[in-house]
């Protein structure tokens, strides 16, 4: 079976979320870190089910999902950023 490419690239950057978590949290700053280990870490799983989806349509259903939770996750990752709650750096 051919390697997915999109869930191999997705399954790096949410280790790359989980690693910022970790910074996050020696910081002290634990809301919005939260929210973007959340939602980060759910692309990859509706990834997954869209891989083993039952139907086009499911397929389909499961990477609209996905894609939101992408949204999602910059736009936390956007307001970590702006908000300097951290010396952390997120940008790109």
């Amino acid at each position: 079976m051919k390697d997915n490419i999109i869930a191999i690239k997705n399954f790096d950057f949410a280790l790359s979320i989980i690693n910022l978590f970790i910074q996050l949290k020696k910081e002290n700053e634990f809301i919005v870190s939260k929210q973007i280990l959340r939602s980060a870490t759910s692309i990859g799983a509706n990834i997954q089910e869209a891989i083993a989806a039952q139907s086009k349509r499911d397929f389909i259903n499961k990477m609209a999902i996905a894609s939101k939770e992408a949204r999602e996750t910059k736009y936390w990752l956007r307001l970590l950023d702006k908000s300097e709650l951290t010396s952390i750096s997120v940008s790109n």
